[in-house]
């Protein structure tokens, strides 16, 4: 499980630590993906497997499955952290999701997330109210 907030910074070859308590969990390799709300989503080899297979059981008549997993997967790509615990951010990916030098990387549970660190804030921002406001529905 990924918990936490972690302010990491992109190199000029757009590289990025990853949080180190969980270097030895990622050294075997990552993928990192297209995210929702502009961010990227990083899994270990073995959550983006298990995720893949879902996506697999989908139906192949539905659009929804469809346009969801060209997104997902044309976009993904493996990475093997270096020796000191960075992963390059392919260009396409830190484009689309704005990422310039300072980055935010939240612990997401199964997988950790990469933002901008302005679009985190304001993503943050907007969420906290709502965030408080939750009862147990989320939780069904």
């Amino acid at each position: 499980m990924f918990l936490g907030t972690h302010t990491p910074r992109l190199d000029d070859k757009g590289r990025l630590f990853l949080p180190a308590k969980y270097r030895d969990e990622l050294a075997g390799g990552v993928v990192v993906t297209r995210g929702q709300e502009r961010c990227l989503f990083v899994f270990t080899r073995a959550a983006f497997d298990q995720r893949a297979q879902e996506l697999q059981s989908a139906s192949l008549t539905s659009r929804n499955a469809r346009d969801y997993g060209r997104m997902f997967f044309s976009s993904a790509s493996d990475e093997t952290p270096d020796k000191q615990g960075r992963i390059t951010i392919p260009a396409r990916l830190r484009t689309y999701a704005g990422l310039d030098r300072d980055c935010v990387v939240i612990g997401a549970n199964t997988r950790l997330e990469i933002w901008d660190v302005e679009a985190w804030a304001a993503y943050e921002a907007a969420q906290e109210q709502a965030f408080a406001d939750q009862d147990d529905e989320v939780l069904l």
